[in-house]
């Protein structure tokens, strides 16, 4: 069998292609910059993107099944040309902000992604993680410059998971049975707060990371100061405030599918702390 991994220069693509090959499964991998994807050897390149639609005809052909990127302009496209080659087995990467009606919420692109595949009649299974840990990477400047994290809401209390595991269950649905039409909410192992997560990475460093907490009135100025849209500002702000008022709780979903624990934030901080350095 082999799998077309869209998005293979992608966060969670590149590691998937990882994934499959231990797997020992035949991978395609469908992206716009071989060289920088540095992809194993034994796996097969064909250059294009989903946004670009005439570059998938090649990719698409003679494949079993296809890890999907979430591109929601042209996934229309996508599905046609998929029906056209063939194609049965469609695993989407989605979002657990899917059914979130604010205006600035990731979830409208990822529902009509979801939407699309499962219209196409593909034996589909979609995969919703929530926040990513590596989203604590937007600190890293500050904890480099002043040993410091600055936000909102210390209290928020997220269920981030770590990119490897996201990468690991989609290889594991794509190469194991019952998970078509099925919806896998993806967090990680533990709930942590924001505060928390400060913390961690000072420990990760073996020095004290500051909190400042700002107001949420201060969180929007800083991040729309940084070119964040404020639709989208506004929306990450409501996270925050909802993680404080109710914390997140952890899906468990990764370690009944993979049969081990996910990575713990703590393991996250330790192997990137040369990003905080």
């Amino acid at each position: 069998m082999t799998i077309l991994v869209t998005g293979a220069t992608g966060n969670v693509g590149r590691l998937a292609v990882d994934e499959l090959v231990a797997r020992g499964v035949s991978v395609r991998a469908l992206t716009v910059d071989p060289q920088r994807a540095a992809l194993p050897d034994g796996v097969e390149v064909v250059v294009g993107s989903l946004a670009k639609p005439s570059t998938l005809p090649p990719a698409l052909d003679g494949v079993e099944a296809v890890y999907l990127a979430p591109y929601q302009r042209t996934v229309g496209r996508f599905c046609e040309l998929a029906g056209e080659a063939g194609i049965r087995r469609v695993v989407a990467l989605s979002g657990s902000s899917v059914g979130d009606t604010h205006p600035g919420s990731s979830g409208h692109g990822f529902a009509a992604v979801e939407k699309a595949v499962e219209a196409a009649g593909f034996d589909w299974t979609f995969l919703r993680p929530g926040a990513f840990m590596m989203n604590s990477l937007g600190w890293a400047q500050s904890v480099r410059k002043h040993g410091e994290v600055r936000s909102a809401y210390p209290g928020a209390a997220q269920a981030p998971i770590d990119l490897s595991d996201i990468a690991a269950v989609a290889a594991h649905v794509l190469t194991t049975d019952g998970h078509v039409g099925k919806t896998h909410v993806l967090s990680g192992p533990e709930s942590i707060s924001l505060e928390r997560m400060a913390a961690a990475i000072g420990e990760a460093l073996g020095k004290p990371v500051s909190f400042v907490e700002l107001t949420p009135e201060q969180q929007m100025a800083e991040w729309t100061g940084v070119g964040y849209p404020a639709d989208i500002a506004s929306w990450l702000l409501g996270i925050f405030e909802q993680a404080a008022a109710r914390p997140e709780t952890p899906t468990g979903v990764v370690e009944d599918l993979l049969g081990r624990s996910g990575v713990a934030y703590a393991e996250w901080a330790s192997a990137n702390v040369a990003a905080f350095s």
